[in-house]
C-alpha cells in the first residue's frame, strides 16, 4: 500500500515482490559495510513481514522504497522505534537503506524529508532521533541536510554490541516538531 509519494519515490508498505530485491541489496559489500553483515533471505522476509505488522499496529514503519520511474525496489526509508534501550529511548528513529546504485542521487534525503513531514504531521511525533557510526558520512550528512543536530554527549556505544567491537560507538542526531 502507497503511504508517502514524492516527487521520484513511492514509500509503502512490504510486499513479497520485494524480496529478491531487498536480499540484494543486503549482499552489496558498499552497504553491509558499517552493518553486522548481509541478511540471509529469511531475515529479509521476517523484516518484511515485523514491518508491515509495525505499520499496521503504529501507523508508520521503515517504508520499502521504490523509485517511481522504474518501479525498483531502491531499499527503505522510514520510521522505527529501537528495540533496546539507551539514554534516549523510548524514541523513534529515522532511518535508510539504499542499494549503493541509488547513492548520490538525492533519494534518501527526499525520502527522509517526507517521511520527517509525515511522522511529525500525520503521526503527532513531537522528536525523531537518527544514529550510526561515526564512519558513516552519508548518512550523517543526510541527517545534517534534514535538519539535524548532534550534540556530542549523545553519542552512545551501542547495547546490542560489546563496547570493543569496531561498531559500537554510535552518534545521535536529533531533531523536534517545529
Amino acid at each position: 500500500m502507497k503511504v508517502i509519494e514524492t516527487d521520484r519515490l513511492i514509500l509503502r508498505t512490504w510486499t513479497d515482490k520485494d524480496a529478491e530485491a531487498y536480499y540484494d541489496i543486503n549482499q552489496d559489500p558498499n552497504v553491509i559495510e558499517l552493518l553486522l553483515g548481509p541478511l540471509t533471505i529469511e531475515e529479509v522476509k521476517d523484516f518484511m513481514t515485523t514491518m508491515n505488522r509495525q505499520f499496521d499496529r503504529l501507523g508508520y514503519t521503515l517504508f520499502a522504497a521504490e523509485e517511481k520511474s522504474s518501479g525498483t525496489l531502491i531499499g527503505y526509508i522510514g520510521l522505527n522505534p529501537p528495540k533496546w534501550e539507551a539514554h534516549f529511548t523510548p524514541c523513534i528513529e529515522i532511518g535508510w537503506r539504499l542499494g549503493s546504485q541509488y547513492w548520490n542521487k538525492g533519494y534518501a534525503t527526499e525520502g527522509a524529508k517526507a517521511v520527517l513531514d509525515f511522522g511529525f504531521n500525520k503521526c503527532d511525533l513531537t522528536e525523531i532521533v537518527s544514529f550510526t557510526v561515526p564512519a558513516n558520512v552519508r548518512s550523517i550528512r543526510v541527517m545534517e541536510k534534514i535538519g539535524m543536530h548532534r550534540d556530542i554527549k549523545d553519542d552512545f556505544p551501542h547495547p546490542r554490541l560489546t563496547h570493543d567491537h569496531k561498531l559500537s560507538q554510535h552518534v545521535l542526531y536529533r531533531i523536534n516538531k517545529l
